[in-house]
């Protein structure tokens, strides 16, 4: 089973299309759950946010509706993928699923704050599955080490993913997103 977080900053870029065929093409032989970004669904909550000066539990719901927004949009560029609601819906067989979270996710015990963005709630998808499981996540960065701390210290990961990988580590790689074309061969494993 191999989770890829397809990063919001893809949003805007001619790898987006990209990566959605490959990946598209690497679900014919394994079973494929990609976690959305929030892109710029998410940068509206947090300017939303800014402006209108609300509570970080609120934010981290309309977070979770951006994830779902972007999703739906890749969904709409990919429709023969089946599309999820929880890591319970998600079947042994190839094939490539999009995860649509919605308030469900509320309920689960994960802090609702920015700590936590569509990276840590990767992670915590990928952890309700049976193992053996494996975490990308698509970025459009190069980072020189694959330690988990570092990453999250420069922001290239949130800040709960640490926290998080430490109680229930999985097999988690950083991939650049110019990398599609060697997907799964070309990434960065990391570590704690």
């Amino acid at each position: 089973m191999h989770i890829i977080k397809l990063g919001g900053s893809l949003y805007n870029t001619i790898e987006l299309k990209t990566w959605l065929t490959r990946l598209n093409e690497v679900a014919k032989r394994q079973p494929l759950v990609i976690v959305p970004g929030g892109g710029p669904f998410a940068d509206q909550v947090r300017q939303a946010q800014q402006q209108h000066q609300f509570d970080d539990r609120h934010a981290h719901h309309m977070a979770i509706l951006a994830m779902a927004q972007f999703g739906l949009l890749l969904h709409g560029l990919l429709p023969s993928a089946n599309m999820v609601k929880t890591p319970a819906a998600v079947t042994v067989q190839p094939q490539l699923s999009i995860w649509i979270p919605d308030d469900q996710l509320l309920k689960e015990d994960i802090a609702q704050n920015w700590l936590i963005t569509s990276d840590s709630l990767a992670l915590w998808f990928a952890q309700q599955l049976p193992a053996p499981r494996q975490l990308s996540l698509i970025k459009r960065v190069q980072p020189e080490s694959g330690d988990i701390r570092q990453l999250s210290a420069k922001a290239i990961i949130d800040r709960g993913f640490p926290t998080l990988y430490q109680q229930c580590p999985i097999a988690t790689q950083l991939v650049n997103a110019h990398d599609a074309d060697s997907f799964p061969n070309t990434a960065l494993t990391l570590f704690l």
